[in-house]
Formats: C-alpha cells, sequence, structure tokens
C-alpha cells in the first residue's frame, strides 16, 4: 500500500527543519549508510547522524508521525528506525533502483528494526528542484512521487524504488522505516480500509449497533494479527 499523507509537519515545524539543514549542517557521503546491494546505486548526501541538528530533527519528526492518525491506522508502528536525512543535488544526485535491507540496525535508540514500511518525508518545495523523483515499483505499476515540503509518502519496503537524478536545485528530504505491529502488507491495507469507512460512518452521524459491530471486528482482528 502506498499513502500519501499531507501536511505531516507545520509551517513552523518545516521552517525549524530548513534551518537545522541550513549551511552549518554536516552533510557526509551518503553511501556510508548503504547495504553492500545498494552501495554502488547510492549517490547523495546524508546528514551526519551524530550531529546536533540530528538529534533535533529526529524529535521533531518522531513527534509529527506519531500524533498524526492516519499514520497510526496504516502504519501501526512497534518500532521506528531513527529518521535519517538526505540531500541530493550538483554532483550527489541519484539512487539507483534497490530494495531496503530486510533488518536495519537503528542507532537511536540502538535497536534492530524489520523495515515493514518504508517512509519519505520531503523537505524541500517540488519547484525548488528539477528530477528528484521517488519512483516506486508496484505490482499494480510504476508510481512516481514529487510531494509538498511537509507531506510525507509511505509504501512496503519489500519495493524495489529509486530517486531520480536531480537536474537543477536540491531535494531535501527525511527517510526512516517502521516494524509494524502487523507484519504483513495485506492485511494492514485491511485493516487501514476498515479503519477510514468507520471514520466516514461516525462522521455522517451514524452509530449503530451495526458500526459497533464492525468497529469490534476491527479490533478483533487487530488483536489476531498484531505482535506487540
Amino acid at each position: 500500500m502506498l499513502l500519501h499523507l499531507k501536511n505531516v509537519l507545520s509551517a513552523g515545524e518545516l521552517a525549524t527543519a530548513r534551518e537545522l539543514l541550513g549551511e552549518k549542517a554536516p552533510w557526509i557521503d551518503g553511501r556510508g549508510s548503504a547495504g553492500a546491494q545498494a552501495v554502488g546505486r547510492k549517490n547523495n548526501e546524508q546528514l551526519a547522524q551524530d550531529s546536533m541538528q540530528a538529534a533535533q530533527l529526529r524529535d521533531l519528526v518522531l513527534a509529527a508521525v506519531q500524533r498524526d492518525p492516519l499514520f497510526f491506522s496504516a502504519a501501526l508502528p512497534r518500532r521506528f528506525f531513527n529518521p535519517l536525512f538526505n540531500r541530493y543535488g550538483g554532483g550527489t544526485n541519484h539512487y539507483g533502483a534497490h530494495i531496503d535491507g530486510a533488518v536495519l540496525h537503528s542507532k537511536h535508540p540502538a535497536q534492530w528494526v524489520r523495515s515493514d514500511i518504508s517512509c519519505t518525508l520531503f523537505l524541500s518545495d517540488p519547484g525548488d528542484y528539477d528530477g528528484g523523483e521517488l519512483v516506486i515499483r508496484e505490482p499494480q505499476g510504476e508510481q512516481r512521487v514529487k510531494l509538498p515540503a511537509g507531506d510525507l509518502v509511505l509504501y512496503p519496503g519489500s519495493t524495489l524504488h529509486e530517486v531520480l537524478p536531480v537536474t537543477r536545485g536540491e531535494r531535501v528530504a527525511s527517510f526512516f522505516w517502521v516494524e509494524s505491529m502487523v507484519r504483513s502488507t495485506e492485511q494492514r491495507r485491511l485493516l487501514f480500509e476498515m479503519d477510514m469507512a468507520l471514520l466516514k460512518l461516525r462522521q455522517r452521524g451514524e452509530d449503530d449497533s451495526a458500526v459497533v459491530q464492525l468497529t469490534g471486528t476491527y479490533h478483533n482482528l487487530l488483536r489476531m494479527w498484531a505482535d506487540t
């Protein structure tokens, strides 16, 4: 399931992020965090994980996604791989087609995380750069993603994807992974669709016995499928 979440960052949070990623930000070669199959395809810069800027930005991004009800409904997060931050432009401008590692070691906190869900949070306005689309190859076809600053896309970590070359300007984003309480992509999709349907029924003022029964079914399925 590919999902576009709008305005995950507020205008104030986006301004703070851009300030922290400004001239004093310590950018390093992004290949240092790539796995064996991806290192030859990765050509970007990454914010040093142990920097003051990275620590503040991690907290900002995690606070934003964890307060977003759609993110919670779609991801059902159990563990997070700490948010990282990358930059594409000039001579370091693309990331070839690859699949993310299945199990990744997060630094903050130090833990192993199964990469059920990949997330990209855009921090640059689309008009500030050319190219740089995130290309996600799903069974039903190819999706090209280039979102407004502050918006996030989440998609299965098992998906082949790439970032096309940036030919003008700079593309800056945060990226991270989620280990979900519900391991199966199909089960998460069904739960999300049911949750969204129940939300629409409640918004229409419908709260009869059928809605109560469907709500119970949602939670019983979650109870059946979730690991906490």
